[in-house]
C-alpha cells in the first residue's frame, strides 16, 4: 500500500464537524453517519443530525439505515463464495441454475450468464417501475421479466438493472439451498459480527432505526413506507459502525482480524473493472467501469472501488481506496444524498492522501442551481406541450375500465366528478387532460408517484378505446396496457 501523510484524526474530525452540518443544511439532509477505515482499523466515526425529526432523536454510529445498492456488494461476494466452492460457475448461463429464468428474447434467455447479471450486461434497461410499488415477490418479478422488452443485445453496453440482481438473489437461494437472507447472515454477516436486516420491519424493530425523509419543493417530509422487494439489489440495512467491518474485509482482500473469508484473488476479481460505464463525474475522475457488485474509477489519480445507492428517503455511499488502505462510508436518511455523501468522501480522501481538498460544497451549489434551472425549463416545456384548447375525443366514461400488461400488471381508470382517476398497484391519483387523447398524472402529489406521467389512450378503427400506453421505461417503446373485462 502507498500512503501519504495527512492530518491527525482529531484535526480531520474537526474539519468534518464543520463541513458535514453545512452540507446537510444545503441539501436538507436530516441525519448522517460516517465511518473511516485506514490500515485495517476504524480510525474515525461521526454522526450528525437526527434520525427521527418528529421525535427529536439523534443519529449515532449505531443508527441503522437502509444501505440501498451497497447491498449488491454483499450479493456479489456471496456468489464469489459459491463460485470458489465449486457450487456454481459464474461463466455459465443463468438457466443452468434457474431453468425457469426467461427473458423476452429467447436467444438472450439461453445465453445470459451469471457474470452478465453481475455486470448489468443483459441488454435489459432498468424497468424500475416493475418493482418500485413494492407489491411483488422476488420470484414473481423474475417470472415477469419474460414480458419486458430489451433495448440492446446482451453484452452490448452496461445498463444498470436491479431486476438482474433480484435474479442473482434467487440463484443464491437455489444453489445455497437456503434463503438469500439466511445465506448472507450465516456466511457473511455473522462471521463479521454484523447485524443485518433485510426488511423494513427488521429495520424499524432495531434499537436505533433511522426514519427516511424526502424533499419536494424545498419542503422536508417523511418518505413513504415502501418495501424494497428485490432485496438482493438493495434491501440490506445496517449501521455505519458495522459497515466499517465490511470495508475492512474488502480492504483486507478477504481477510479480517486474522481470519480469511475469501481468497485474495477472488476479492481482486470482484473489484476489477469488467464493463465500461458512461462517465460524467468530471475532470478529477478517470474512466468508469463496473466490477462484480462494485463500481470502479479513479479520483485525482487514486484507484477507487465503491458503490452508492438511493431509495425513497435513503442515501448511501461506500468508497474504498484499496492501494492506500482507506475506506469511507456515509449513510443518510434523505434521498438523494449525493450533495452530502460525495463531498465528505472526497474531502476525507484528499486529506488522508496529503492533498489540498477541492471545494466540493461550492461546486455542489452550482450544480444545484443548474438542476433547478433545468427543472424550471422542463416544467415550462411540459406546459407548452399541454395544448389546453383541445378536448378528449370521447366522453370520460368511454376511457373508464381495466387495462392489463403481463408484467406491469393491472391499471384501472375511473370516471367520477367530471375527472378521470387512475389507480395502479397501490398508487392512485386524479388525471388531468393534457391534449387530445393524452392525460397525465399531477406533479409531486405523492413522493413516489411518477411526476407528470402521460397516459395516451388508443382506439380501434371503430373508435372504441382499446388500450393505453405509458412511458414507464424511456429506453423502450411505451408500455401498452390492453383493455380487459376482468379486474
Amino acid at each position: 500500500m502507498v500512503h501519504s501523510s495527512g492530518p491527525s484524526m482529531a484535526a480531520l474530525g474537526s474539519e468534518l464537524d464543520r463541513l458535514a452540518p453545512a452540507l446537510m443544511a444545503d441539501w436538507k439532509v436530516p441525519g448522517a453517519a460516517l465511518a473511516v477505515v485506514q490500515d485495517g482499523q476504524v480510525v474515525l466515526t461521526r454522526a450528525y443530525g437526527q434520525r427521527d425529526l418528529e421525535s427529536g432523536l439523534p443519529v449515532t454510529a449505531a443508527t441503522r439505515f437502509l444501505i440501498c445498492s451497497i447491498t449488491k456488494s454483499f450479493t456479489a461476494t456471496a456468489l464469489a463464495l459459491l463460485h470458489h466452492e465449486g457450487r456454481l460457475d459464474w461463466t455459465r448461463p443463468v438457466r443452468d441454475y434457474l431453468p425457469e429464468f426467461r427473458l423476452h428474447d429467447p436467444v438472450a434467455t439461453e445465453r445470459v450468464t451469471v457474470r452478465d447479471l453481475l455486470t448489468h450486461h443483459s441488454g435489459l434497461p432498468a424497468h424500475d417501475w416493475m418493482y418500485l410499488p413494492g407489491d411483488r415477490s422476488p420470484a414473481r418479478m423474475m417470472a415477469d421479466m419474460r414480458h419486458l422488452e430489451p433495448n440492446l443485445d446482451i453484452r452490448t453496453a452496461h445498463q444498470y438493472s436491479n431486476l438482474g440482481y433480484n435474479v442473482l438473489g434467487l440463484l443464491i437461494e437455489r444453489v445455497g439451498d437456503t434463503t438469500y437472507e439466511a445465506f448472507i447472515r450465516a456466511r457473511l454477516g455473522d462471521r463479521l459480527g454484523m447485524t443485518l436486516g433485510f426488511t423494513l420491519d427488521e429495520l424499524e424493530a432495531s434499537p436505533e432505526p433511522a426514519r427516511p425523509y424526502m424533499v419536494r419543493e424545498d419542503v422536508q417530509r417523511p418518505a413513504p413506507r415502501l418495501p424494497f422487494r428485490p432485496v438482493a439489489a438493495g434491501g440490506i440495512s445496517t449501521s455505519v459502525a458495522e459497515l466499517a467491518r465490511w470495508m475492512r474485509l474488502h480492504l483486507g482482500r478477504g481477510e479480517i482480524d486474522g481470519e480469511r473469508l475469501l481468497p485474495a484473488a477472488l476479492v481482486d476479481l470482484l473489484h476489477a473493472p469488467h464493463v465500461h460505464c458512461p462517465n460524467s463525474a468530471g475532470g478529477e475522475f478517470g474512466e468508469a467501469h463496473y466490477g462484480f457488485g462494485f463500481r470502479c474509477h479513479s479520483y485525482r489519480g487514486d484507484r477507487l472501488v465503491f458503490h452508492g445507492g438511493g431509495l425513497p428517503g435513503w442515501g448511501a455511499l461506500m468508497t474504498l481506496v484499496p492501494d492506500a488502505g482507506i475506506g469511507i462510508a456515509v449513510l443518510t436518511n434523505r434521498s438523494p444524498n449525493e450533495g452530502v455523501a460525495r463531498p465528505l468522501t472526497w474531502h476525507v480522501i484528499d486529506r488522508l492522501r496529503g492533498r489540498e481538498p477541492i471545494d466540493w460544497r461550492d461546486r455542489g451549489r452550482v450544480q444545484r442551481e443548474q438542476s433547478r434551472a433545468w427543472m424550471q425549463a422542463h416544467q415550462a416545456e411540459q406546459a407548452r406541450t399541454r395544448h389546453p384548447g383541445t378536448r378528449p375525443a370521447h366522453a370520460l366514461e368511454a376511457y373508464a375500465g381495466h387495462y392489463l400488461h403481463p408484467a406491469y400488471g393491472l391499471m384501472t381508470i375511473e370516471a367520477r366528478d367530471e375527472t378521470l382517476h387512475w389507480s395502479w398497484r397501490g398508487l392512485s391519483a386524479a388525471l388531468r387532460h393534457r391534449h387530445h387523447e393524452t392525460f397525465e398524472l399531477p406533479a409531486a402529489l405523492h413522493p413516489l408517484l411518477p411526476d407528470g406521467l402521460p397516459l395516451s389512450f388508443l382506439t380501434d378503427r371503430d373508435a372504441n378505446v382499446v388500450s393505453l400506453c405509458v412511458p414507464f421505461e424511456p429506453l423502450v417503446k411505451d408500455i401498452v396496457f390492453v383493455r380487459t373485462e376482468h379486474a
